[in-house]
């Protein structure tokens, strides 16, 4: 039986990613003021991502210091240990667009498995929490994934500047010819929280990055979502995820060998 009350640990780091997306929403609010750089093509970092990753470290300093820390913007070396892992703004572009679809994530990883997640959606006032094992919290009430209207297919689809485009476009295709609708929200983060709300089927993103889905994948896998998660050779910056309802992942599987990657 899942036990619908936090754990110490889970309740501190949503106390974390509530502050932070407090943070992050005031920089949203007065973005016209801040600081932006390019890290490579379409692949922008702001003065809010940096402030953000710098006030959660300093607090998961405070509360586990025996524990490790990655990030997106200041980096960190992934351990079989108990690991932090943070993406202070996934969803850069929306943010600085004015789009509502980014987000502030949170988790936990030992031994490359993703077991806490903390995904905060400032511009939507939500946040999402869960353990491996525990369930799954919105705003801090237990929370069941919306599984109405399952006849209505839809799912979410990962993009990546580091994508071989002619795979790309066979695997969406693929998704399209065997009746399922494709939306791409530019975030990961908002891929994986829309499924585990049930607001679709699932996310799949066949190259991704371990900050981008640390929180996320928690918050599938205890929505009931399947949740495959590879590592590449690269550990944190070679990832891919595919979080999908059974009929979803029926079709994935005739599209995608998800056996991890060499």
């Amino acid at each position: 039986m899942i036990n619908h009350e936090m754990s110490a640990r889970l309740a501190k780091a949503s106390q974390i990613a509530a502050q932070a997306a407090e943070l992050a929403l005031g920089y949203f609010n007065r973005r016209d003021d801040i600081q932006v750089s390019s890290k490579k093509v379409q692949d922008f970092v702001s003065q809010a991502d940096v402030a953000v990753e710098q006030f959660i470290r300093a607090q998961l300093a405070e509360h586990f210091p025996q524990d490790t820390i990655i990030g997106e913007e200041l980096g960190g070396a992934l351990t079989d240990a108990a690991c932090w892992v943070i993406d202070p703004i996934d969803g850069t572009s929306n943010f600085l667009r004015g789009s509502p679809l980014w987000g502030v994530s949170l988790g936990l990883v030992v031994d490359k498995k993703p077991v806490i997640g903390v995904v905060a959606l400032p511009v939507l006032n939500e946040q999402f929490a869960a353990e491996s094992g525990k369930g799954i919290f919105r705003n801090g009430q237990s929370f069941t994934r919306d599984t109405r209207f399952g006849d209505v297919q839809i799912v979410s689809l990962g993009d990546s500047s580091d994508d071989k485009l002619d795979e790309a476009a066979a695997f969406y295709q693929g998704l399209r010819a065997a009746d399922w609708s494709v939306q791409c929200y530019r975030c990961t983060t908002i891929g994986m929280v829309f499924a585990a709300k049930g607001i679709t089927d699932g996310h799949l993103q066949r190259r991704t990055t371990l900050w981008d889905i640390a929180g996320g994948a928690v918050l599938c896998q205890e929505a009931g979502l399947e949740t495959v998660v590879n590592f590449g050779s690269q550990s944190i910056r070679d990832l891919s995820i595919a979080a999908g309802t059974p009929g979803l992942m029926v079709t994935v599987r005739e599209l995608w060998d998800l056996k991890p990657r060499s």
